[in-house]
């Protein structure tokens, strides 16, 4: 028996209430054949059967709310060997039941007679089920699995690296025993609240016979194996429709033709009975973008060959063809990459930002910083800036907490934050981050250039914890690290302000007596909303920060 859980059915969505149940507990269902009616807060969606079989149990009756990756029914494919398993009615963390994704090949049970147990009862595998890692977070990318199929771990063994939209998260085993099958290849994706891979543990139960994993039975797990296989041809495409008048497709497939803007008759399908596939449809995308690119170098799609406008000839003839023959490399937007681009889509679009623009002369914190930097250097800590502006930047929040407080959704509030805790944009190898140090306001300067240490080789290796990237009240963007002057940096929401840093540069400037003296000079930006934040706020705070930072001896008064 097989649990179908509850596949994306549309960006955000992570419930939605059952309308109406076309089948009930024992009915014989066909692949597509359209099982349930559900209603999400934007549309009715169709939800259609993964394969043929019969319905054994329905877990979420009509009028109730089904949870995204958690089971909807359980069935019986055609031909699958039928097992005592007990319903589970909700996905939870500690669950290690079989419980397959949505719209994959049910997972192979391994089962083997032992030497040393020969004719005794075998042993089902179990399933991984990916646990909940990290608030909001429905799926992740599996980066690098450290271990195969028919290896033997131990617990709390790291097993698979996953990168989640916020950071690379490290799976372990959760007892010892051996590996029999990886549900997920590296590079695809894994949902939280499925099976990530199978293993049998180490112990067996009195009267079991652990099984041999070299082995593996002539029917299901070949079965599932040839499906795999299937999937990874391309055959050529039907273009029927399925046995219910309707272009075979699964929901999480159809929700990409909807994202693209596009019609799903147009897409050719490679599957059983025309359906289509996702690779179908990425196939579909990159053939219209080089389409696309064909017509706009003046080239003949269908023929593949140069064909300069009339207009044109004579420049063409003179000019020998640039056009690149290589294939163009599509690349998915996943996990981190993924996430920053809704977010400044988001802050860009739905924040008012207002700029304002400074230079603050950073002479005397730099021959500060040389003083101090042998004295951190014996606690093995590398001095920088970042801790001075960070600590000049919780000193000057006590005359303008505006700057680190938050709105709430309705924007009929604000939010005077207790703690300041600031962010600093990381490129990380995963993509740009933002973890923060907590409670800048109550460390030292050399305790925030511990904490900056940490975050940034962390964050190097894609390894920040869920923790570092959460409450960051206001943030810094450090662009003068790679010899940038000026940048109009974009809100971190729902922070209300961001610093862009520019580099420090020696200068002439006029000192007290109007002679030309040598000043380091850094430019700064700040980015406010300006729902909240008004011109005259955000200079009265720069000039808060400034002063602390032009005269850094002042902020040995504020340490407590």
């Amino acid at each position: 028996m097989s649990d179908f859980m509850l596949p994306d059915i549309g960006e955000g969505i992570v419930e939605c209430e059952v309308v109406e149940w076309r089948v009930n507990e024992g009915d014989e269902i066909a692949e597509d054949q359209p099982v349930v009616e559900v209603m999400t807060d934007k549309a009715l969606v169709e939800i259609t059967a993964p394969e043929a079989g019969r319905v054994t149990r329905l877990y979420v009756a009509k009028g109730d709310i089904a949870k995204v990756h958690a089971p909807l029914f359980a069935y019986e494919a055609t031909g699958e060997v039928e097992f005592e398993t007990p319903p589970r009615p909700a996905a939870r963390e500690e669950d290690e039941v079989a419980s397959p994704a949505a719209e994959a090949p049910p997972p192979a049970l391994s089962t083997a007679p032992s030497a040393a147990h020969a004719g005794a009862a075998s042993v089902a595998a179990k399933d991984f089920i990916l646990p909940d890692i990290g608030e909001g977070i429905v799926e992740c990318e599996v980066v690098e699995w450290r271990v195969s199929e028919g290896e033997e771990i131990a617990e709390d063994q790291p097993l698979v690296d996953v990168m989640t939209d916020k950071a690379l998260v490290e799976i372990t085993a959760p007892e010892a025993g051996t590996v029999t099958k990886l549900h997920v290849t590296k590079g695809d994706i894994a949902k939280v609240h499925a099976p990530l891979y199978a293993y049998v543990p180490a112990h067996a139960e009195p009267g079991e016979a652990r099984p041999d994993v070299s082995q593996s039975s002539p029917t299901a797990p070949q079965e599932a194996q040839n499906r795999v296989s299937q999937n990874r041809v391309a055959p050529v495409a039907s273009g029927g429709r399925g046995p219910y008048g309707r272009i075979p497709a699964s929901p999480a497939v159809r929700r990409l033709v909807r994202e693209h803007g596009l019609d799903l008759e147009a897409v050719a399908g490679s599957g059983k009975d025309g359906r289509v596939l996702k690779e179908d449809v990425l196939r579909f995308l990159e053939q219209g973008s080089q389409q696309q690119g064909s017509r706009q170098q003046g080239e003949d799609p269908a023929a593949g060959a140069a064909s300069p406008a009339p207009q044109a000839e004579t420049a063409s003839s003179a000019q020998p063809s640039r056009r690149d023959a290589g294939e163009v490399r599509v690349e998915p937007i996943r996990g981190v990459r993924a996430v920053m681009a809704r977010r400044m889509v988001e802050s860009a679009s739905t924040v008012p930002h207002f700029h304002y623009g400074e230079e603050i002369d950073v002479t005397e914190l730099l021959a500060l910083r040389e003083r101090l930097k042998p004295v951190a250097e014996a606690q093995q800590v590398r001095l920088t800036l970042m801790p001075f502006f960070m600590k000049a930047l919780a000193l000057a929040v006590r005359e303008e907490p505006i700057l680190n407080a938050r709105l709430n959704p309705e924007v009929s509030e604000i939010h005077y934050l207790p703690e300041v805790n600031v962010g600093m944009a990381v490129d990380s190898k995963a993509g740009l981050i933002v973890p923060n140090v907590k409670r800048v306001e109550q460390r030292s300067v050399l305790e925030v250039a511990q904490e900056i240490q940490r975050l940034t080789a962390a964050a190097r290796e894609g390894r920040v914890a869920q923790e570092d990237l959460k409450g960051g009240t206001i943030s810094i963007s450090n662009i003068g690290a790679f010899g940038g002057t000026y940048a109009a940096p974009i809100i971190n929401v729902p922070e209300l302000a961001i610093v862009a840093i520019g580099k420090s540069q020696w200068l002439p400037r006029f000192d007290e007596r109007g002679e030309v003296v040598k000043r380091a000079i850094m430019t700064v930006t700040w980015a406010g909303d300006h729902r909240v934040i008004d011109g005259g706020t955000i200079a009265r705070f720069c000039n808060a920060w400034r002063g602390y930072l032009e005269s850094p001896e002042t902020m040995l008064l504020h340490l407590g």
